[in-house]
């Protein structure tokens, strides 16, 4: 039985969807998040930027006391978290970015997968090199779409122009004749509905945070670390043991009132008051 927090962070609000993952599957576990908002969006920033901010949160996390990590961002799981691993070696850390290759891989019928996500993400090309890993056969076509964050940011997910920026974005990958497609960054399940009338019913939307909620519950049971000492890792029997709800905790580099705005969209429920901190001093 290991009483310790979840540590879960992102660039800014988008890690909130694999919180609301985390909370379904795993409510008996506290949570510290930590959104970085005064350095949003990560996707445009260098490679070498990305591992520095991602460093100093994971610091601040520890700092906390936390058993483990999820990297809740795609920049930073496809641009340093093999670096991250190694700077923090006994520190279970969990990405998103390999959960959402499996669940891609499984998906798709045709073998033409699309990837959405920032720019730096789609350059780094991490999803293009593991699904090809997974079958040499896949075909995969990436698109940056930075609009996406920001329009996610200001509440406009929902939008018509969410919509028609969704129609320029998407149609060349439309034009691949893809059947699967990866929302390559955490930010991108908000605008889920605005995709889904942009792609249609038949094709499938992968979201990676589903499957790193499911990672993160094999690695508390590989380390048991589970907060109330369970050994049965089957996700219908964790949602069933009965405890008081944890008490959450949420902290933020700036902006922490538009943070708590956001969350309760990202969350469909009011949180807890968030804490400004200066992340930069660790």
């Amino acid at each position: 039985m290991d009483s310790r927090p979840i540590g879960i962070f992102d660039s800014g609000v988008g890690g909130l969807t694999v919180v609301k993952e985390v909370m379904r599957i795993l409510p008996n576990e506290r949570i510290v998040y930590f959104g970085d908002m005064a350095r949003v969006p990560y996707g445009t920033k260098s490679k070498e930027t990305v591992t520095k901010y991602s460093s100093q949160i994971i610091r601040f996390l520890c700092t906390c006391d936390v058993k483990a990590i999820i990297v809740a961002c795609n920049t930073v799981s496809s641009n340093c978290v093999e670096r991250l691993r190694a700077d923090f070696p006994d520190l279970p850390i969990v990405e998103v970015v390999t959960p959402g290759v499996a669940m891609a891989a499984s998906a798709t019928k045709n073998g033409n997968i699309g990837v959405i996500g920032t720019q730096a993400t789609v350059t780094s090309e991490k999803y293009r090199d593991l699904l090809l890993q997974v079958n040499p056969n896949f075909h995969i076509f990436s698109k940056a779409c930075t609009l996406f964050v920001p329009l996610v940011e200001e509440g406009w997910a929902d939008t018509d122009i969410a919509r028609q920026t969704a129609e320029i974005y998407l149609k060349p990958l439309l034009h691949k004749n893809i059947d699967t497609l990866i929302l390559g960054c955490t930010h991108y399940p908000l605008l889920t509905e605005t995709l889904r009338k942009v792609v249609g019913d038949n094709i499938a939307l992968i979201n990676p945070a589903e499957e790193a909620s499911r990672t993160i519950v094999n690695i508390l049971a590989k380390y048991d670390l589970f907060a109330d000492g369970a050994t049965d890792i089957s996700t219908d029997k964790l949602k069933r043991n009965e405890h008081p709800k944890p008490q959450h905790t949420y902290y933020v580099s700036d902006s922490a009132e538009r943070f708590a705005k956001l969350a309760g969209i990202f969350l469909g429920q009011s949180i807890a008051a968030v804490s400004t901190i200066r992340i930069e001093n660790y």
